[in-house]
């Protein structure tokens, strides 16, 4: 399953994806599943859609005007790890070093390659190694702040 949320600028591209990824035959869960959003905040649908996404242990879309603001709100949730993609490149690296979870798109970007770029995600699988290493200490950064210690003390 594939969970996807936009804010309000998001909502046409949002359902260019969900087209796309049901005629593939992707099982998806839009979290955003309304018309009007202008009151929304993309905090508030970045919220939405990571919690959905740790819930799930599933990926996630997350669409807000630059796929920037939102890739912030997304980060701020430990065990999210969000990224904007604007090509396959982009997409396969975050997934392969990072083992992104989110994947961050900007609906007033201009994109040729949308769908590729969500293939290249979705399909793309995590090389783990020396990748591993870095995670492990971005969830030790998380955990600091849980803590309320200090990450620096620590390394």
């Amino acid at each position: 399953m594939v969970i996807i949320g936009s804010d309000h600028t998001g909502i046409e591209l949002k359902k260019q994806i969900i087209a796309y990824l049901q005629q593939k035959n992707i099982s998806v869960k839009d979290v955003t599943d309304y018309e009007d959003q202008t009151g929304d905040d993309y905090p508030d649908i970045a919220w939405t859609v990571c919690k959905n996404v740790l819930d799930n242990e599933c990926l996630g879309i997350a669409i807000c005007g630059t796929g920037i603001g939102i890739s912030i709100a997304c980060n701020k949730i430990n065990g999210i790890r969000a990224a904007v993609c604007t090509n396959e490149y982009m997409a396969k690296m975050t997934r392969a070093d990072n083992n992104a979870n989110v994947l961050c798109l900007g609906s007033r970007l201009v994109y040729d390659n949308i769908f590729s770029i969500v293939d290249v995600f979705l399909t793309e699988q995590f090389s783990g190694d020396r990748h591993q290493r870095r995670l492990d200490k971005i969830e030790k950064i998380e955990q600091s702040q849980k803590d309320g210690v200090d990450y620096g003390d620590s390394v």
